[in-house]
């Protein structure tokens, strides 16, 4: 059940900021942010160890006129590709972050998926579900991309109802939250001072991992396997700069630690 926020703001010398929480088995192995791509040396991004792929990949370079950009993976419902030609779709957000395009016959070999790819200048979702695609520009103001697309809006019929209800908790409760408190303008600083009044929201705003609206989960299945939210990025593009915080949670608790962990 991961879950992006996306705020536009272009008149904002930050225009962009995402906000992504990644949902997953505590148990699969990753690695943190890092430079991990030799054939895309100035990528960002964290590092799944069992596809080689990663969930968010950032691209900090500005030079030569070419825009910082950022490119966030999240997991959709729909048909799923073919199991003898499946592709991890773990490589595209370092696909969306080379500039190539994520169409084609290709996507056929993809499960489904929503894609944030986000620039200062603005941001678009590429969506597949296994049979057709979408790609949606976002408006100025506040989004929220689930798995289950545009604002939950997408109404597969594979999403669970129970999935979709939790989708829809977390994001009601969490935009009116982001959209109760000044919106920030991270440049240079510890995540404490740049991210304001945004960061103990992001931190789970003291909801119990429990709670229907959680952004923080831990679930454990009945054979022991534990769900939950595993890291958490916070992105901001701007013209010169990009800024990516990155936070882990911890087994002993829900409370992820932020860390700076890219450009």
């Amino acid at each position: 059940m991961c879950t992006v926020f996306v705020s536009i703001d272009p008149d904002s010398a930050v225009p962009v900021l995402l906000l992504s929480v990644r949902d997953e088995y505590t148990d699969r192995r990753w690695l943190p942010p890092g430079c991990h791509w030799p054939d895309q040396p100035d990528v960002v991004g964290g590092l799944d160890l069992d596809t080689g792929g990663t969930w968010l990949a950032v691209d900090p370079s500005s030079g030569l006129g070419i825009e910082p950009v950022a490119a966030c993976l999240l997991n959709g419902f729909g048909h799923t590709a073919d199991p003898h030609q499946r592709l991890s779709r773990g490589r595209l957000p370092l696909i969306a972050v080379s500039g190539e395009p994520i169409a084609g016959e290709a996507l056929k070999r993809y499960d489904p998926f929503h894609l944030v790819v986000a620039r200062p200048s603005g941001v678009h979702v590429v969506s597949w579900n296994g049979s057709s695609v979408e790609d949606t520009e976002l408006p100025a103001g506040l989004s929220v991309v689930l798995n289950d697309g545009m604002e939950g809006q997408a109404g597969s019929g594979a999403c669970p109802p129970r999935i979709r209800t939790t989708m829809n908790a977390r994001r009601a409760y969490f935009r009116a939250r982001l959209q109760a408190v000044a919106r920030p303008e991270p440049t240079v600083g510890p995540p404490e001072g740049v991210w304001g009044e945004w960061l103990p929201i992001a931190l789970g705003d003291g909801l119990p991992p429990d709670d229907p609206a959680a952004l923080i989960r831990r679930l454990v299945s009945p054979t022991g396997r534990v769900w939950g939210s595993v890291s958490l990025s916070m992105v901001a593009l701007s013209p010169e700069q990009v800024r990516y915080d990155f936070g882990t949670v911890p087994d002993s608790g829900p409370s992820p630690r932020i860390v700076l962990a890219g450009a």
